[in-house]
């Protein structure tokens, strides 16, 4: 008896690959979470520069407290988003950031392509993989493959502007008469 109970798996298997015939070997390369905090911190701020920017460009400690993110932080991911073409930056007195289009041209996807490694949900997926050995007698190649577009689809269909709007309409549903 080696104490466990039905269904459970001895600690020490858990952390022993096995290789299966058929099934995909490959794993995601990263640290388990799909989107990371990077990635989550610049939608709030690409959300938060397009509500605010009407009167200019948004300093980035206004952007800092209104998201309730550090300014040093919110300072390592704004590179990333210049890179990619999403902000335009102004400096001096009246300086700060704004969209580079208006907000119903930015997806999801765009954002968070930008900043993440990689939106693929295994390691055969990613831009610039190998192309894995096993993939043409991978049974679960088809399935990460469906998901991932799944995933792709669903954030290129949502833009920073519907967002704003769905936010816009449930405030804006509270009158009375």
């Amino acid at each position: 008896d080696d104490g466990l109970r039905r269904g459970e798996i001895h600690p020490a298997a858990a952390q022993t690959p096995v290789y299966h015939p058929g099934l995909c070997a490959g794993g995601r390369t990263g640290g388990g979470e799909m989107i990371s905090t990077r990635g989550r911190y610049a939608l709030r701020m690409m959300l938060d520069l397009a509500a605010n920017q009407a009167d200019g460009y948004v300093a980035l400690k206004d952007v800092a407290a209104r998201q309730g993110i550090s300014k040093k932080y919110l300072e390592q991911i704004i590179p990333v988003l210049n890179r990619a073409g999403l902000l335009q930056t102004a400096r001096g007195v009246q300086g700060g950031y704004r969209l580079t289009r208006r907000p119903e041209e930015y997806t999801l996807g765009d954002v968070l392509r930008a900043t993440e490694a990689t939106l693929a949900s295994v390691a055969c997926l990613e831009a610039g993989a190998e192309s894995c050995p096993r993939q043409g007698d991978c049974l679960t190649y088809p399935v990460w493959l469906g998901l991932d577009k799944v995933v792709n689809d669903y954030l290129d269909s949502i833009t920073l502007q519907d967002i704003l709007d769905r936010r816009q309409n449930a405030v804006g549903n509270d009158y009375v008469i």
